[in-house]
């Protein structure tokens, strides 16, 4: 079992185009590669498993800890030809960076250089980013070279104690359409099948893929006894039997399609192991939440780019809006908070009818309205732990809660500043630590935010999940 990191010297260097290319040309010649990804990122995860065909991982160290890190990095590449982690920024980048992960995994990293516009000068960059620390940059790739002599002046210029690669063409003609979260999502089809074999082939010509698998530095990974280290769960990859486990029979129903695909695969892992069904639903094609669902899970994605459909969707609405008000739980992030708002503002200003389980909107921005790794103290028991409880996770999005100060008082919520009617707000069940605001907004047995909490961040947040659920259903 092998394992390698792509690392960027900055971001739009070209990490995950080589990262694609890589995993393409591995898997067409029939290796098995688990794909990772360093950060909080979905997007490149989709794209890494739309190439190999199976689930990327998020390896965050801020949001989950070391432990947790290293056991789900062995987990998921044990059964695998090859492991490929893409970075995220440039390498040295951040206080939980990429060479922070490669020096926890004890890795090889292949550097990627976007040599467009220079020539010799490369070889100083890389001789920078070699000296810089400890870890060893076991192998080059130039990104967009304009040929043959280019790179020959590239390879050049580098020091003989760093293997250079290859390179991918400055023609390549191979582009992963953008927008304002990032790149597409792997559900909207990016990239043809046609273009990741053609990547896939470029990659194969241009870069010494031998010289990859053959690298003398990998170290000895292997697998584990099942278990738990420290505060954090092992994955076993089945439902685990334990006398923690409230039952086997709770069915959650997961919000999944073009609009709603932000979602760590190990937090449904973590639910699954503490004995949950997980049932995909489309609020956009379905009629009606899945039939003996016993709760609701909506992530994050791009509500507000299937607004229209979305709006026309009544029925599914009307089927939230209902469940809410019976009391079922729902947990929602992101944009799944936007789903269950009043409506949403698009960025072109016209409004789209949403499931209004709550008595506010929300507006897209221009700019990014938060960013960042956000740590939330739990203010009272709900759905993802109990009072006291400290949880991790990302936030990113454009847009922010609008008029949330009218109509309140028809509304069957909790208010606090009852007394001053142009400051009501809605009851919040945690507070963002070092951030000062609250968030997590609550209506009976629903619980929204902002916040992508990462499930690992916290090992009670799943089994809490879970018994959350089934003391609904007792009280029904």
């Amino acid at each position: 079992m092998r394992g390698l990191v792509i690392a960027g010297t900055h971001s739009g260097c070209g990490k995950t185009t080589i990262t694609l290319g890589l995993m393409a040309a591995l898997k067409k010649r029939g290796l098995k590669v688990q794909p990772f990804k360093a950060g909080p990122d979905f997007i490149d995860t989709g794209l890494h498993r739309l190439v190999t065909g199976r689930h990327s991982r998020n390896l965050d160290i801020w949001m989950c800890g070391q432990e947790y890190v290293k056991e789900c990095f062995y987990k998921y590449a044990a059964d695998a030809d090859i492991s490929i982690i893409e970075g995220v920024m440039g390498m040295y980048d951040g206080e939980h960076s990429t060479a922070k992960l490669v020096g926890l995994l004890k890795l090889p990293v292949i550097l990627v250089v976007d040599a467009y516009g220079m020539a010799e000068s490369a070889g100083a960059i890389v001789r920078g980013f070699v000296s810089y620390s400890p870890i060893r940059i076991a192998g080059v790739i130039f990104n967009r070279v304009a040929s043959d002599n280019h790179f020959k002046r590239l390879k050049d210029s580098v020091q003989e104690d760093v293997t250079v690669l290859g390179y991918l063409p400055r023609d390549l003609d191979f582009e992963i359409p953008h927008r304002h979260l990032g790149l597409t999502v792997a559900e909207e089809t990016p990239i043809a099948k046609e273009n990741i074999a053609k990547l896939a082939d470029t990659v194969l010509e241009h870069i010494d893929m031998e010289a990859i698998l053959v690298m003398d530095d990998y170290p000895p990974l292997h697998s584990r006894k099942n278990g738990h280290v420290g505060d954090y769960p092992r994955f076993t990859g089945a439902t685990v039997e334990s006398e923690q486990s409230p039952t086997s029979a709770i069915k959650i129903a997961v919000a999944y399609d073009k609009a709603f695909c932000f979602y760590y695969e190990d937090n449904l892992d973590l639910l699954k192991n503490a004995g949950a069904e997980i049932i995909a639903f489309s609020p956009l094609s379905d009629s009606a939440i899945p039939d003996k669902a016993d709760a609701i899970y909506i992530g994050g994605g791009y509500p507000e780019l299937y607004a229209e459909e979305l709006s026309k969707n009544t029925s599914m609405m009307k089927s939230i809006n209902g469940w809410a008000n019976s009391g079922k739980p729902i947990y929602a992030e992101c944009g799944g908070l936007m789903y269950l708002s009043k409506g949403i503002y698009d960025f072109n200003g016209k409004f789209f009818e949403m499931a209004g389980v709550f008595p506010f909107e929300t507006e897209m921005k221009k700019g990014r309205s938060h960013l960042g790794y956000r740590e939330i103290l739990l203010k009272e028991d709900c759905i993802l732990g109990k009072e006291g409880d400290k949880l991790k996770g990302h936030e990113f999005h454009y847009s922010e809660i609008v008029n949330n100060s009218y109509e309140l008082g028809v509304m069957s919520y909790e208010l606090k500043n009852k007394k001053d009617s142009k400051n009501l707000s809605l009851v919040t069940c945690y507070s963002l630590l070092n951030n000062n605001r609250d968030e997590g907004y609550t209506f009976k047995n629903t619980l929204a935010n902002y916040i992508h909490i990462h499930f690992g961040s916290n090992s009670e947040i799943a089994w809490n999940f879970l018994n959350h659920i089934m003391e609904q259903k007792w009280k029904a």
